[in-house]
Order: C-alpha cells, then structure tokens, then sequence
C-alpha cells in the first residue's frame, strides 16, 4: 500500500511517498500527480523517499512519466532521501538525487 502526502510550496511541489510504489499502487502517481502537474504547468517537483519501502518496474515507469511531465513544462525533478538499496534500483531513471527536502530546494535552484 502506498500513501502520497502532496504539498506545494514556493513553486516547488512535494510528493511525499510511504509504503510500496509497485504496479499496484503506481496509478496513484499516474492518475493524481501527473494530471496535476500538467494541468497546474508545475515546473519543480521533489519526490521525498524517505519512507518508501520499496520499488518495482511498474512504479519506476510511474516516477519516468512524472519527468516526462515535468519535463513538458520546462522543469526540474529531483528525488530525495533515498535509501542505499532503493539508489541502485532508481540510478537508471538519471534523476538528480540530493540528501534532504532542502539540498533538493538548492538543485532546483528556483
């Protein structure tokens, strides 16, 4: 099961995941971040990991289409607070990583 907290602020949106982003629970990021992103022409989005368990392929295709709708409105993606096993699995997305919701503030650099 996964629980998406949605906070924007400052310009920057900030999706906070807790739980499992498997083929499952991925439509949540499909059908609810992605259409607020491009109907909202968000350019900055910070994907919190902190409490994400895990992660299969279906829910890293769901995080591809994120950046490919960030990417339409001419912004910047960044992930944060990932652990040291989901790193190796998300290193193939080539998405900015950065330690903290703050570090992530200083890569988009808005």
């Amino acid at each position: 099961m996964l629980k998406v907290d949605m906070e924007y602020e400052k310009g920057i949106l900030y999706v906070r995941l807790k739980g499992v982003l498997n083929r499952k629970a991925c439509y949540k990021i499909n059908n609810y971040i992605v259409p607020v992103v491009l109907k909202h022409k968000i350019k900055y989005l910070v994907f919190n990991m902190f409490y994400l368990q895990d992660i299969d392929e279906a829910g890293m295709n769901s995080l591809l289409n994120t950046k490919c709708a960030i990417r339409t409105n001419k912004g910047k993606i960044c992930l944060c607070e990932v652990s040291d096993e989901l790193r190796l699995k998300l290193k193939r997305l080539r998405m900015t990583v950065a330690s903290n919701e703050l570090a992530a503030n200083r890569l988009i650099n808005i």
